[in-house]
């Protein structure tokens, strides 16, 4: 798509976080739909344009009384929201739909009204012939497979895993609606509870209910809103396998690196331009692998990178500066949680503000490392 040719003029989470055992999946999206509308000042008869994951967008349709005359239901996994992006913004310019409601709810914590989990697939799909008589229970003990090739190869260590979630609280802390605030160490994260090892309780990502939505339109309409527009400036997407064991590089995602390049093609700038990263970080691991799967480091400076705090309040390259899926926010699909973060701060509003952001990235993943999604955003008007 060409630079800044279409805009987010509306977006918002639901009204609470954390635990809503009053709301079901469905009232979610609603929810955090009807706070984006109030968000750019419309109402559902102003929306044609739906997309969302979780539930069908059919249902969501129907639920908020909008006819869309383009409709969404990309489920990728956690990323899914980042694709949706992708695709409204072609179908804005392709003149599908002017104004593209995108949502993502979820009672990840409470379980009203959700399904199972989703990364599964049912006995009869590839992971559940051909990994799931092997013992694995849930992302924790999949994403193991990957990542301890990784730690051995790149040279890291489990601490360097565990100062990942160091930081991202030292974000947290600053966050009013984050779940967990208070301050936490390396030894703290060693001596959590094990899950799954190398993988201790908090580096696994947080389980909650909550939900956001984001509201896009064409650049030229988007000056006529009441909020600062966040432009699209480059995009990228790909998936590589449902299952992580046949991953073609335990130390690599290859629907990061292909998703990643993209976007920063599209975009048009070199990494040094970018002033604020969101990197999805359903556990520790992730923003390791972004990090040298994006270009910002080399394969294994990462871990160095973020020790010397290059990635934490006052660092070169703020990241997940909500506190991230480990301290912020995961009700399971994460991607939007990360794009909100992004728009705030290039609207200037986020609760832990970097000073005079013009670019940020939202980078997702979608099951274990099977899908990616990346979305380049400027508040620079074209």
């Amino acid at each position: 798509m060409k630079q800044k040719t279409v805009a987010a003029v509306g977006a918002a989470e639901t009204t609470e976080m954390g635990k809503i055992p009053n709301m079901s999946v469905i009232q979610l999206h609603a929810d955090a739909a009807l706070n984006a509308m109030a968000d750019c000042g419309l109402k559902p008869s102003d929306i044609d344009g739906v997309a969302t994951a979780g539930i069908s967008p059919t249902e969501l349709a129907y639920y908020l009384g909008i006819t869309p005359t383009y409709a969404d239901g990309t489920s990728v996994g956690g990323c899914s929201f980042m694709l949706h992006v992708r695709h409204a913004a072609a179908a804005i310019n392709e003149g599908l739909a002017k104004t593209i409601l995108i949502t993502h709810g979820e009672s990840g914590r409470s379980r009203v009204g959700a399904g199972g989990f989703r990364g599964g697939g049912g006995t009869s799909s590839l992971p559940g012939q051909f990994e799931a008589p092997y013992g694995p229970v849930g992302p924790p003990s999949m994403f193991t497979i990957p990542v301890l090739r990784y730690l051995k190869v790149r040279g890291y260590t489990v601490e360097d895993l565990a100062n990942v979630a160091v930081i991202q609280r030292e974000w947290a802390a600053l966050n009013p609606r984050a779940s967990m605030k208070d301050p936490i160490s390396v030894a703290d994260v060693l001596n959590a509870r094990m899950i799954a090892y190398p993988f201790t309780l908090l580096m696994c990502c947080l389980v909650t209910d909550g939900g956001g939505a984001i509201i896009l339109t064409s650049a030229e309409r988007a000056k006529d809103f009441p909020q600062k527009p966040v432009y699209i400036l480059g995009t990228g997407e790909s998936v590589e396998t449902p299952m992580v064991s046949q991953m073609e590089d335990f130390t690599s995602s290859k629907a990061f690196r292909v998703s990643g390049k993209k976007a920063f093609e599209e975009a048009g700038i070199k990494h040094g331009d970018v002033d604020h990263l969101m990197i999805y970080d359903a556990f520790a691991h992730l923003p390791l692998y972004g990090l040298e799967d994006l270009g910002f480091c080399r394969p294994g400076e990462a871990a160095g990178f973020i020790n010397d705090r290059n990635t934490a309040i006052g660092g070169k390259l703020p990241l997940n500066t909500n506190g991230g899926g480990l301290s912020y926010m995961h009700s399971g699909m994460y991607g939007m949680y990360a794009m909100q973060e992004s728009i705030r701060q290039l609207r200037g509003i986020a609760p832990a503000q970097v000073p005079d952001a013009k670019i940020s990235i939202s980078h997702g993943v979608g099951g274990m490392f099977g899908a990616s999604g990346t979305i380049v955003w400027s508040n620079e008007a074209p």
